[in-house]
């Protein structure tokens, strides 16, 4: 006898964020497409974290010269200012392996989504109904930051802004 397997459903969106721009609505609905991520705190965590270190914007380089991927010599790049030789050039192997440009928004959040630092954070950014200093762990085992700066208080106005999709 035949038994047909049956297809996983399919990811769901589950918080949206109707006050915030074109790039932060991009990043949140492909963090909840592309894991397993939702608990509302986790994923405003997520969201602060990028908020404090590129405001989001995928061509800047760490001090805020707005370059492509290749004309950044020093310091971080991109939405989550990957700084480390290893993680800048896995951006880079990343976009040639999957024909991306590592300037670009949607290139960098498959990548980050993929790299190996989010994969470890991502058991504890699944958990659901921790707090927010919770996932602020995960994220800092995810980011490695030098300066905690604003993050808390962004997760705040992100945790605050994400609404139930439907309601």
């Amino acid at each position: 006898m035949f038994i047909a397997s049956i297809p996983a459903p399919p990811p769901v969106v589950q918080w949206e964020c109707k006050d915030c721009t074109a790039q932060e609505k991009f990043v949140l609905r492909e963090v909840q497409m592309r894991t397993d991520i939702t608990d509302k705190y986790a994923l405003a965590t997520i969201l602060g974290n990028i908020q404090q270190e590129s405001r989001f914007n995928s061509n800047i380089c760490e001090g805020g010269s707005r370059v492509p991927y290749h004309r950044c010599y020093s310091g971080g790049y991109g939405i989550i200012q990957w700084t480390s030789e290893n993680r800048y050039a896995g951006l880079g192997s990343f976009a040639r392996k999957y024909k991306c440009n590592p300037s670009d928004l949607p290139c960098q959040v498959r990548y980050m989504i993929s790299e190996v630092q989010f994969q470890n954070a991502l058991t504890k950014f699944s958990q659901k109904g921790q707090g927010v200093r919770y996932y602020m762990g995960a994220a800092y085992s995810w980011l490695g930051w030098g300066i905690e700066g604003s993050r808390v208080q962004y997760t705040w106005q992100y945790a605050n802004k994400l609404t139930r999709t439907g309601a």
